[in-house]
C-alpha cells in the first residue's frame, strides 16, 4: 500500500487499459546449462529477478524471439561473473502476455508519468533521494533504478485502486553502438518481457545447440 496519501491525488486514477492483443510469444532465457536442464525436467522453476535496476521491474525476464541475444547475455555473464554462470545456455518458453503493460503501445507512457509523480511525492515525503538511472553507455542507461521504481509504483497503484494487476511488462530496449554513422539504430537493440505472474508461462522447450 502507498505510504503517502497525497500520491493518490497526484496520480489520480490509473487509466483503464484494455487487455492487449499480444498473442502467445516464443521467448528465450539466458542461464546456466544446469538450470535449463533442471527446469526442463520439472525439478526447478525460474525465479523472478528483483534487482533495483531491472528496467521492467520485478519478474522473470525473457528475450522475445531472440535465442542468440539470450546466449550472448549468458556468455557475457560468464565473463563478468564466472561464479554465477558455469556453462552458458538458453531455455525456450511459450508464454501468454495476458494483461500486459505494453510499453510499445501508444499512450501507455501517460500511466508511467502518473506513477512517476506518485513515486516522486513518496520519496520527497520520506526525505529520501529519488533513485536515478545509471551506467550510461552510448546514450543509453543500462541500469534503470528510477525506471524500476516507477514500474513498481504502477503495480502498487493498481493494487491500491483494486485494478486488475499486470501479468507481464513488455518493452523495447535500445542498446549498443550505432549500426552505421548517423544511424538511429543500435546494434544490440532487443525486445524483452518480464513475467510477473509465472502462470503465464505455458511451457518450456529445449533450444537446439544451446542447451
Amino acid at each position: 500500500m502507498l505510504t503517502a496519501s497525497s500520491a493518490l491525488h497526484i496520480a489520480a486514477r490509473m487509466p483503464r487499459r484494455p487487455k492487449n492483443s499480444l498473442g502467445p510469444l516464443i521467448l528465450y532465457h539466458g542461464c546456466d546449462r544446469e538450470i535449463a536442464e533442471a527446469v526442463l525436467s520439472g525439478k526447478e522453476t525460474l525465479q523472478p529477478s528483483e534487482n533495483d535496476y531491472d528496467w521492467l521491474g520485478p519478474g522473470i525476464y525473457f528475450w522475445v524471439d531472440s535465442p542468440n541475444r539470450a546466449l550472448d547475455w549468458a556468455k557475457d555473464r560468464k565473463k563478468r561473473r564466472p561464479q554465477e554462470m558455469g556453462d552458458p545456455s538458453v531455455l525456450g518458453a511459450f508464454a501468454y502476455p495476458g494483461n500486459c503493460l505494453n510499453l510499445t503501445d501508444y499512450g501507455v507512457m501517460d500511466e508511467l508519468a502518473l506513477a512517476y509523480r506518485a513515486t516522486e511525492t513518496i520519496f520527497k515525503t520520506a526525505e529520501t533521494p529519488l533513485p536515478v538511472n545509471s551506467d550510461r553507455r552510448n546514450g543509453i542507461y543500462l541500469k534503470r533504478q528510477l525506471d524500476c521504481a516507477v514500474i513498481q509504483m504502477v503495480h502498487e497503484l493498481r493494487r491500491d485502486q483494486e485494478e486488475p494487476p499486470y501479468d507481464t511488462v513488455y518493452g523495447v530496449f535500445e542498446e549498443g553502438s550505432e549500426v552505421y554513422p548517423g544511424s538511429g539504430f543500435k546494434d544490440k537493440t532487443h525486445v524483452q518481457i518480464a513475467i510477473c505472474k509465472p502462470e503465464m508461462i505455458l511451457g518450456y522447450f529445449r533450444v537446439d545447440g544451446m542447451t
